[in-house]
Order: structure tokens, then sequence, then C-alpha cells
């Protein structure tokens, strides 16, 4: 819907008592959103108008903003159904208009819904609803309920006696009740506050051994059950081994439906107080729960997203090896291992399979080939893909670069997802002559040069680095997933010249159908010589233009700053500080000594303030430098290639995999991740295990115990970093 000046002022007003963000930095915010532009352009380039916003709290308002938006709609489509119904009162219509929750809102028009038959419209049918009022309205000595309702027996069939009218009247009391906005939300938050999410064992389950086990008797505090916990209970129960429930306080419950509905000294308390207990029971109760346990899982699928983004960040982030002629490894035993040789620029050029673990008579034919390729390639690095054969691969290649007196680093590349991109439709159209396992062996060479642009060929979910992906709102997940590389590829730049199109597509303000076109222009054209000619390309407008450009990179481009995160609109600004300095742009850019002479307070203006002005001085100071981590490799142990080497307290080197609200999952290079428990992670009190690790990061870990049978390896940081042995 669009929304008006009157309703943006207020919905940002409620943003603002969400978030604390204030009103000016919201507007500014709110009014680039709604004219299209991206949350990496507005964090860049807009930071006056935003009083310098970050990503996380433009996204925000973004989701804020759509939620609002939801729910206008929605009071819209609820105060036209009760209005049909001429039974708009001023009073609830003022209630509508104020509510902030969609389940408040939906609170408020259960009474109008059209429902299905239930125990009390079929007591309407029958004629009962008159006495219903009667009990309600009852005063001082009201007789026996049984006389009131002896008026009503005989008048059809269905009501035979005094205690099939008064289980009718009951019926509708306790409707009525159960439809009480106001109650409801009562109940809703007393369960939500004091309520415990438990779990029992499903019958017929007790007996068997499950992953499941540790919830076979369990419950605790709705409020504090952590996300992993509950989806696992969730997981249980959809596999049929567990039974979920949450128990709620029912005494105090119905302690606050009799106070609450109940007139003090009403002739026909006992009555009513059935009512009461069968409105929670039947109505109220199963309904609260249903939407409890919604908001526990959402709660859970936001911490486990939140958990996934930070890890696939860390990821995509991991230092690059750069320009350095790699040879992808997919190791192999049966079926052998596939090399594919990559250029410095990640080019293929050629490939072969070679067979050193099949027999005694072909590992003289696999140093051969290997050692051709490499020599006639000039690889300078080796990619090895973490999967089956691994370890024996690594040995094969250290033993035989040492014999050809050859200095290449073997580095352990993981192979999550290579599989899934070597059967797409990207890599089809990439290497539409190639094997699937060669097409592997190249993205695993690939991954080594630049993760960022090797990962966004991948669907997210499929890296591995997530817990329980298959059980969260994938919906959330992909959306929460797509602005983390958005973000990334954004941080980082790309390349106009090299980028696939999965690369360029998460540009901001390109998007597929834009990739497409940049690159089919660049295949038909050539290369790109400046950013300018990008206007060249169909379809790509001066609005896509104003979001890309400034993080799209020309290496080698006449003009020094398309090299640069400097946006083009600010080109005119740098020459001019060029110019009031006497030199020329181009020494400018490449002397660091030169910006620091620049009074960035000469350059202020309405629409350039301090922190654009900040951000140009920094990025003239190393203009196109990759803002990612110096590359470093994790040295796995020689003796150590299976779960059966390990021993308790080696002390090993590792490189963190996975991090889990639990803990953080460590790769030592058996074919089996070891898991660090949180309370193993630090000599220190750790709340969120991503305060301390991050994935990729290369650490030092004690073995604790080896569960072969379980495929269960215990470690620890903290012995290892204290130096226990």
């Amino acid at each position: 819907m669009a929304i008006t000046d009157q309703l943006l002022h207020k919905i940002l007003h409620w943003i603002q008592e969400d978030t604390s963000i204030a009103p000016q930095k919201l507007r500014g915010a709110a009014t680039l959103l709604g004219e299209g532009a991206t949350v990496p352009f507005i964090a860049r380039y807009r930071k006056e108008q935003t009083g310098e916003l970050d990503e996380v709290q433009i996204r925000t308002i973004e989701e804020r903003l759509a939620y609002y938006d939801e729910l206008e709609t929605r009071r819209k489509t609820v105060l036209s159904a009760i209005e049909e119904q001429g039974k708009l009162v001023p009073e609830l219509a003022q209630a509508v208009e104020s509510c902030r929750k969609k389940n408040e809102l939906e609170d408020l028009y259960l009474p109008f819904k059209k429902k299905r038959r239930t125990k009390a419209t079929m007591a309407r049918e029958r004629g009962l609803e008159p006495l219903a009022e009667r009990i309600l309205q009852a005063q001082g000595r009201a007789g026996a309920l049984e006389s009131l309702a002896a008026a009503f027996v005989g008048k059809n069939a269905e009501i035979p006696d005094a205690d099939s009218a008064l289980a009718g009247a009951g019926h509708i009391l306790a409707e009525r009740l159960s439809e009480e906005a106001q109650l409801r939300a009562g109940v809703r938050e007393l369960s939500r506050r004091k309520g415990r999410l438990c779990a029992r064992v499903a019958p017929g389950k007790s007996a068997e051994p499950t992953k499941f086990e540790m919830y076979y008797d369990h419950d605790e505090p709705l409020t504090k059950a952590p996300s992993h916990r509950v989806l696992a209970m969730l997981r249980g129960e959809a596999e049929g081994v567990l039974r979920l429930g949450i128990d709620a306080p029912q005494g105090e419950i119905l302690q606050t439906l009799e106070r609450s509905s109940i007139p003090k000294g009403h002739p026909f308390f006992n009555f009513l107080r059935s009512v009461a207990e069968d409105a929670y029971d039947r109505l109220i109760a199963p309904s609260i729960e249903t939407e409890l346990r919604a908001e526990a899982k959402e709660r859970a699928d936001q911490a486990a997203i939140a958990v996934f983004a930070d890890n696939l960040r860390n990821l995509l982030l991991s230092a690059p090896a750069g320009g350095k002629r790699v040879l992808g490894v997919d190791p192999g035993l049966r079926t052998g291992s596939k090399l594919a040789a990559v250029s410095e620029t990640g080019r293929f050029v050629a490939h072969c399979t070679i067979y050193p673990h099949t027999g005694k008579g072909r590992l003289p034919e696999a140093k051969r080939d290997l050692l051709a390729l490499i020599r006639e390639h000039g690889t300078e690095m080796i990619a090895l893909g973490n999967g089956t054969a691994s370890r024996e691969m690594d040995q094969f290649l250290r033993e035989t670069l040492k014999e050809a007196g050859l200095d290449i680093q073997v580095v352990m590349v993981s192979e999550a997802g290579a599989s899934i991109y070597s059967a797409s439709d990207i890599a089809r159209e990439e290497f539409p002559d190639l094997d699937l396992t060669v097409r592997g062996a190249i993205s695993i060479a690939r991954r080594l040069q630049d993760p960022l642009a090797e990962l966004v060929k991948l669907d997210a979910k499929s890296i591995g680095v997530g817990q329980y992906q298959h059980d969260v709102n994938q919906g959330a997940l992909k959306k929460a997933l797509d602005a983390v590389v958005e973000s990334c590829v954004n941080f980082v730049g790309v390349d106009l010249n090299t980028a696939s199109k999965p690369l360029l597509s998460f540009v901001a303000g390109i998007g597929p159908a834009l990739a497409a076109s940049i690159v089919t222009f660049r295949d038909e054209q050539g290369s790109f010589k400046s950013r300018k000619e990008l206007m060249k390309v169909p379809r790509f407008g001066a609005k896509g233009f104003e979001q890309a450009a400034g993080f799209l990179r020309i290496s080698g481009a006449k003009h020094p700053l398309d090299n640069s995160a400097v946006h083009p609109e600010r080109y005119k600004l740098v020459e001019t500080m060029a110019k009031d300095l006497g030199v020329s742009l181009e020494r400018l850019v490449s002397d660091p000594a030169l910006v620091e002479r620049i009074d960035l307070s000469r350059y202020r203006t309405d629409a350039v303030g301090l922190p654009t002005l900040k951000d140009i001085a920094a990025e003239l100071k190393k203009p196109g430098r990759d803002p990612r981590a110096q590359f470093e490799a994790v040295r796995f142990r020689d003796d150590v290639q299976t779960i059966s080497d390990l021993k308790e307290g080696m002390v090993l080197q590792g490189a963190v995999s996975n991090v889990a609200a639990f803990g953080a999952f460590v790769d030592i290079g058996v074919h089996q991740d070891g898991l660090v428990h949180i309370s193993h992670l630090a000599n220190r009190f750790v709340k969120d295990p991503a305060e301390v690790v991050r994935v990729g990061d290369i650490v030092r870990v004690k073995v604790l115990s080896v569960d072969s049978a379980r495929k269960r390896i215990a470690l620890s940081i903290k012995e290892a970093e204290s130096g226990k042995s």
C-alpha cells in the first residue's frame, strides 16, 4: 500500500520507540529506502542523511517499515469488515487504530470473524443466548439456575432438560470470554512470562537410543530456552520421538479470569467459574499455546539465523590467497583424484586425473602427471579439498613436492557445496564440456584465490556453516543470508572486468538480469575502460549507476579513482583537492603523505559532510586495497590423519569450521570436526561463542576425549592456551 506522509510520521514514531534511533536519522533512511536506494549504498554514500547509521540499523528500519506497512493493510481490512457488520463503535475503532502488534489486532477482530460451527453457535441456534444474558446479568437473590433454565426447556428437541439449556448457555458465555481481547492479552502475557517448555518421550520410544535422549523428560522456562534446544526439541517432535507442550500457570490464570470476568458477589459465581475454566481449557489455552509455540519457534529461528549469518559473513570475508596460479585437487580413492589448474585470474587452463591410492603400480604415473601439470602451468599454490582421502592426498602431495625439490604450499580448503556447484546451471554455463568432478576441482582452486567470488555462486544454505538450517523459516533464512552476501560483496568491492554474473548480481543496484547484461556487453565489447562505460550497457540507467558504481573497480583504468571506492559523484571534489595541493590527481592517489595535508573542513558543504570526506581521505590512502585480512593457512599434524590417530591430551592446530550457540566446531584434519564447548573456549565466562572465535580462525586445541563409535571429538581451546598437556 502507498504510505502517506501522515502514516509515515506515525510509523516512524513507532520505529523510534522500537529502536531508539533518532527521528531525523530514521526519516533520512526511510526517505532513501522509499526512493529505491539500497542498504549498502545508503550506509556507505549517504551518511549525512542518516547520521551515519550502519547497515544493521538501516536493515532494521527497512524490516520495521515493512512490518508496519503490513499491519496497516491488515488494520484497514479489519476496520472495513467490522464496519460492514455495523458493529464499529468509537471505542473499538480507537482500539484497532492504536494496535502495534499483529496478534493484538487479531484479538480485537476475533469476535467479528466468520466462524465455523461451534458449540456456542449451535447453542445460539437453539435460542439459548437470552438465557446466557440472564445468567450473566443476574443480581442479588436470583433464585436457582434451574428455574432460569426451565423457561427454555422443551423449546426444541435438543433442549430436553435444564442441564442441556445451562450447558448451551455456558458454551455461549465461554466463547464470549475467550474472545475478549484484554483477557486474552493477559493470559498470553502470564503464559509467556511464567510458562515452561516441556518435552516428554513419545509413547513406545523410551527404550530407543536417539540423539534426543536428553529431552525425554525435560522442562525449562519458556523465556530462557535457548535457540538450539528449542530447535532440537522441535526436530525431535517432528521425527516422532518427543511430545512438546507449554505448561502455563493455570491456577494463577484462572484466578485472573475469575477476578476480571465474574462480578463480586454474583449469585451464580460457581457456574460462571466453571464457564471460565471451560473457556480457558477448551478455547483459550490451546490457542495461546499455539501462539507461544510459534513465538518460541520464531525466536529460535531468529537466533539460529543470526548465528548462521555471522558465520557466513566470516567465511565470505576469509582472507584470499590472491592472484596466484593455483592447482585445485578434488581427492578420491577408487575414482581417482581430479586436478585442475587455473591462472592467476581464476581462468581454467588444464586438468587431469591421477590414481595415487589404488595400487603401487599407479603411484609413479600419478607423481609424473602431477609434476608435469605443476611445471607446465607454473603452479604457485595447491588447494586441496577436505573431503574423502584428503589426508592421504595431502601426504602424497607433500612427499612428491619434497622429492622434486619444489617449495609449493598445500592448503586444505573446505569443499562444502562444491558438488552442488558442479551440477548447477552456473557451472554448466561456465564449463559445458567438463565433467562434474573437474568443475569441483576448479571451484576448490578458486576458493583459495578468492573465497567470496567463488562462494557467491552457491546457495548459502549449502556452504555448511549453520545449525538447524533446514528447520528454520526458509524465507527468513534466505532473506538474511542474501543480505549478508550483498553486504560482503559491496564491502570488498568487485572487479568489473573479471567478476562472474553471480558476483555482479549482488552489487548494490544490479541484480541477476543486469549482471547478465553486463557480462554479455563485456564479452562482446571487451573490457571496461571506465565506470562511465556502464551507461552503455542495455537497461543500465542513471539510478543503477548511482547505486552500483562506487562498488565496482576497474584495474588500470584511465581515471585513477575508477579503481577505488570513491563514488563518481565525488570525482570533481577530489580533483579540486588535488588542484588545491598543486599536484596531479594521479599523484594524490598514489601518495598517502599528500592526503594527510588535505584540510577536510575546507570542503564541507550541505551535501558533503565530514563523514563522507573522511571516507574519501581514507580511500585515497589505499585506493582499491582489499579490506580482508592477510592469508594464513592451517597446518595439520602429519601423524594425525584419522580419528583413530587422536589421543587425549594432544595439542593440535585447527581451523574453526562452524560456530553455534553452544560452542565452536574445529577442523583438525581427521574428516570429523571436533567440538569446543562454550565452557572451553576461554579462561573466562563466555556468553556468546562469537565473542571469542569466528569461522576461519586458526586455533590451538587440546583433545579432551574421543568417541570413535559416535564420531565425537571433545576439544578445548582454553586448556591448549594454558599450556596443559
